[in-house]
């Protein structure tokens, strides 16, 4: 349906350049185009045979798989220019289908709002919750702290099973008191709730790029996240701006421990994370000069 779209004009004016970003949309005819790719169709590449794939149970799925590869490796090079969100999606894309790309980063919503003040002791993970997040990680983490640690988990909920479950965790690990559900916030209370946390927790499994990690960084707070959590090990320095732990319950029990006990520490990593995200110089300026250049 994509490469029947004509879009080399709309409403009677010439459409110079065409920039796809996710799929199957890259995948639009134009003369002109230019690639910005956020993710490829994850169940038919590195999604297909993990735990949390479903494509790969579905009737034809294997068919659909090959026909989505195929047509990303034959059509992608069409492009003029190929960049990825991130050097996780760029791998991605070169391990499938042999295709170079460039990570061009841009910067998390409303990104010169973050701000820090004192924090209140809680760790914060907001994040649409879903197994891949692996919220579950972070509460079997908090049960490691000390008594006076809190973790406050907001955003909407995408599977109503696996959020029961994290329920029934909480029961078992004796946290009822500890931990707390938002659900969804606006965008004034996640600032704050940001600017108030000791630390981010965001362990989801390989993620394609994650804001959270740029948004804890701008707020000036620490980021705890897993070996395999994918686009946040770009930005994060294990000890410096945030831990990094391997994606089960001890390790991040023990990453989680040291920013509990520890405020001086979570608050100098915090500086740095700010640091380091300036440095990069990720603005939309960047983005779109690249895009159209």
């Amino acid at each position: 349906a994509c490469r029947l779209l004509d879009l080399t004009e709309a409403n009677g004016r010439t459409v110079d350049r065409l920039i796809g970003l996710k799929f199957p949309a890259y995948l639009i005819r134009h003369p002109n185009k230019v690639l910005w790719i956020l993710h490829q169709h994850r169940q038919a590449y590195e999604m297909w045979d993990h735990p949390l794939g479903d494509m790969i149970r579905c009737a034809g799925g294997e068919e659909a798989r090959d026909a989505i590869r195929r047509a990303d490796a034959q059509l992608i090079p069409e492009a003029k220019a190929v960049f990825a969100n991130s050097q996780n999606v760029a791998n991605r894309l070169k391990q499938f289908c042999g295709l170079d790309s460039t990570p061009l980063y841009h910067p998390p919503h409303q990104a010169d709002t973050f701000y820090c003040e004192a924090d209140d002791g809680y760790f914060l993970y907001p994040s649409r919750i879903n197994a891949a997040k692996r919220q579950h990680l972070a509460v079997e983490g908090l049960a490691g702290t000390g008594s006076n640690s809190r973790l406050v988990i907001c955003g909407e909920s995408e599977d109503d099973t696996y959020l029961q479950s994290i329920h029934v965790l909480v029961e078992k690990l004796g946290l009822r008191e500890r931990v707390q559900f938002l659900g969804r916030v606006g965008d004034e209370e996640k600032l704050r709730l940001f600017a108030r946390c000791r630390a981010v927790v965001y362990p989801p499994v390989d993620e394609d790029y994650g804001y959270v990690t740029l948004e804890a960084m701008l707020a000036s707070k620490p980021v705890v996240t897993c070996a395999d959590s994918g686009g946040p090990l770009e930005f994060l320095e294990h000890g410096v701006t945030g831990l990094v732990a391997e994606p089960e319950c001890a390790a991040m029990q023990a990453a989680m421990a040291q920013l509990a006990v520890d405020p001086t520490k979570a608050a100098a990593m915090g500086r740095a994370g700010r640091e380091a995200y300036l440095a990069r110089g990720i603005t939309w300026e960047n983005v779109v000069t690249r895009l159209l250049a």
